[in-house]
């Protein structure tokens, strides 16, 4: 009986989650406004509503306050007069500096403060909505009670948050070299900071992590160039990535933002996508997981003293 209630539960969430992202998609086609679509509020729906993850949900007000005040730091530093990696680097820092005044580790806010210099919104209609969908996600976990018996303080590893910085900025350093345009994807980098912070990781679920995002950049590339009605497409996304995480039996939220990006990058952008993400996911999981084993031996090694 537990078990039919809890795929009962499971089907009407994600029928909500779904519902939320096509409303989304809706309103920016009505208004005439790609900057309203933001491809990371998908992948909180689906964390927070669906799967009830505890580091996402365990602060309610943060799910508000994090994801906006970074996005209002991207935009606010869009508006400089330097270069886009200047402005990556100058942002990456700034975020990292407020999760760690607010004592959060929410993954999503390095996604809405990334995406306003990423895309170059200059409209106000972005931090809008970020407002609006940020705060439309909390009242949703806070309505339901998403976040009953969580502890509200957890101990949060701010190294992680040097470490993400310095696998970046290496990172960006040898795509500006290489002459690579895609050195900055945000669903990528929010899987990357996420997965530093796991205290097991290793080379099956780098895998199948880069297997997933690669698969989701890909599937909403095609379907952005095959289909001309956005809100059919995302609906089809959608469903899509459900089945493929049901398949690999994962999940990583950001798959469901991966096929909004097309609609915010510009098309000679988007058609490097689904290449761009593989290279990315190589180099970055890797890494992770290079680091995450020096560490594992590191702390035997202590162990044995």
């Amino acid at each position: 009986m537990d078990s039919t209630v809890s795929k009962k539960v499971t089907m009407i969430s994600y029928i909500i989650s779904i519902t939320f992202i096509i409303a989304m998609i809706t309103a920016s086609v009505m208004l005439k406004d790609h900057e309203i679509i933001l491809p990371e509020v998908a992948a909180m729906a689906i964390a927070m509503w669906v799967y009830r993850e505890a580091g996402w949900i365990r602060q309610p007000s943060k799910i508000f306050l994090a994801p906006s005040i970074t996005a209002v730091i991207g935009f606010a530093v869009n508006q400089l007069h330097i270069s886009y990696l200047g402005k990556v680097s100058l942002t990456l820092i700034l975020l990292m500096l407020f999760l760690r005044i607010i004592q959060s580790n929410l993954g999503p806010s390095i996604a809405t403060g990334l995406l306003p210099v990423v895309t170059n919104a200059n409209e106000w209609s972005f931090i809008i909505s970020v407002f609006i969908f940020t705060f439309i996600l909390m009242l949703g976990v806070l309505k339901f009670g998403l976040n009953k018996g969580l502890e509200k303080k957890v101990k949060i590893q701010y190294k992680y948050m040097l470490v993400f910085l310095v696998l970046i900025f290496v990172w960006m350093g040898l795509c500006w070299l290489a002459g690579y345009p895609l050195a900055v994807i945000p669903p990528i980098l929010v899987v990357v900071y996420e997965s530093l912070q796991k205290p097991m990781y290793n080379g099956k679920m780098a895998f199948k992590q880069g297997l997933v995002l690669t698969i989701s950049a890909t599937v909403g590339t095609l379907l952005y160039f095959a289909i001309d009605s956005w809100i059919l497409a995302t609906l089809l996304d959608m469903i899509l990535m459900l089945i493929l995480l049901r398949i690999v039996g994962i999940r990583v939220p950001a798959v469901y933002a991966f096929p909004l990006l097309p609609f915010v990058f510009p098309d000679h952008i988007v058609a490097m996508l689904p290449l761009g993400s593989l290279i990315t996911c190589v180099f970055l999981f890797t890494s992770v997981l290079a680091y995450k084993k020096m560490e594992m031996k590191r702390s035997r090694k202590v162990m044995q003293m």
